[in-house]
């Protein structure tokens, strides 16, 4: 039986939450623009997920789009506001997932000028440089993210926010790797736009949302019936809404919880990885995510410690599962400032709600044996 501690990446759908799915998937069939009984149904089912996944982060219902993901919703927020004004600058962090970094070149290409802003060796954003980048001038638009997926490093996202609005931008903030895990406030952290995806609160796959404030202009990617305030065209994925309102509805409700068990967790096995011989903990001294632990060993490759842990029965990864297998270092790390060989030696943990302090303690005596009888001709890597 796998061990699995990899919840960054995608965490197990809730059995509560598939009970929530059934009936859409089995018994109702109604099409939620529908004006029968079924469809009727259908709608009401979907706005109040839509009014579960709103409260999760103090928005209002009116502020939810649902998406087919939290990338199709970082497109959406890009894209869509880019598409309503003349080309100018775009500001991203340099440590986005590739849900904001793969719009954001693709904007490029269109003329927009888009620059990466700066992280300290900690993986926090450099707000110094940020207040530079913006008295330049001409910046519409600012992405950074809540929560990062590789370091869980969380960005001070209301201080950025008063920067980005004191220079006329908008700002967007991913939030997907945070909503769920620790408290996320829509208006309080001060974004005009913001990404959610199910599939990281123990929800279904393929679902996501962008929270909106009503006075961004945005232009929708896809067109079609109208659904979705006229910005996300096609029937909804109902059985996936449900599943995701119910997602949101059981991780406000257990928040207190959901953040404290993990850190445990985590803290414990940090602290057994500290004792390894050429350990190093990655943003150590930032305040992270509390379900996350990301670290390296020295002269040892981050891909075949996963296979070594996976050949127990282990499953972890060394890095974002978008970039998984690719050889390349972790662009976080080297962001950080981190030489490419230690980026590629990064190992992550994220614990989840079943996991227990047996997993932890396994995974740490599974690092023991690793590096205590390491093959002599095992890839190095460079510290």
């Amino acid at each position: 039986m796998s061990l699995y501690l990899d919840h960054n990446a995608t965490a197990p759908l809730e059995p509560r939450v598939l009970d929530a799915m059934q009936p859409w998937l089995l018994g109702v069939h109604g099409n939620p623009a529908s004006v029968h009984r079924p469809g009727r149904a259908a709608h009401e089912a979907l706005e109040a997920a839509r009014a579960d996944v709103a409260a999760l982060v103090g928005a209002q219902p009116a502020q939810v789009v649902f998406t087919g993901g939290g990338t199709e919703a970082d497109n959406l927020a890009l894209k869509g506001v880019c598409a309503g004004i003349p080309n100018g600058k775009l500001l991203v962090g340099s440590i986005e997932h590739s849900a904001v970094l793969g719009p954001a070149d693709a904007l490029a290409k269109l003329g927009w000028q888009v620059e990466h802003i700066p992280v300290d060796g900690e993986g926090r954003y450099d707000l110094a440089a940020l207040k530079t980048m913006l008295a330049v001038g001409g910046v519409k638009l600012v992405s950074v993210m809540r929560a990062n997926n590789e370091t869980g490093v969380l960005q001070d996202v209301a201080a950025i926010a008063a920067l980005v609005h004191g220079a006329g931008a908008l700002l967007h903030c991913d939030a997907v790797q945070a909503a769920g895990k620790i408290p996320v406030d829509f208006k309080a952290l001060g974004a005009d736009l913001m990404t959610l995806s199910a599939h990281k609160m123990n929800g279904p796959r393929g679902v996501g949302a962008l929270i909106m404030d009503r006075r961004v202009d945005l232009t929708p990617l896809v067109h079609g019936g109208g659904q979705e305030q006229g910005l996300r065209g096609g029937t909804e994925n109902l059985a996936g809404i449900v599943g995701f309102g119910r997602a949101a509805a059981l991780a406000k409700s257990e928040l207190a919880t959901r953040a404290e068990h993990p850190r445990v967790l985590r803290d414990a096995l940090e602290a057994e990885v500290r004792k390894l011989p050429g350990a190093r903990i990655f943003s150590s001294g930032a305040e992270r995510l509390p379900n996350t632990l990301q670290f390296g060993i020295e002269g040892l490759d981050g891909e075949w410690l996963v296979m070594e842990l996976d050949k127990r029965g282990i499953a972890v990864s060394s890095g974002s599962a978008c970039h998984s297998g690719s050889g390349e270092p972790s662009h976080v790390l080297t962001a950080m400032g981190h030489e490419p060989a230690i980026a590629k030696g990064a190992l992550r943990v994220s614990f989840g709600l079943g996991n227990t302090p047996a997993d932890a303690q396994t995974v740490a005596k599974a690092l023991n044996e690793i590096v205590s009888s390491r093959p002599k001709n095992v890839a190095a890597v460079g510290w």
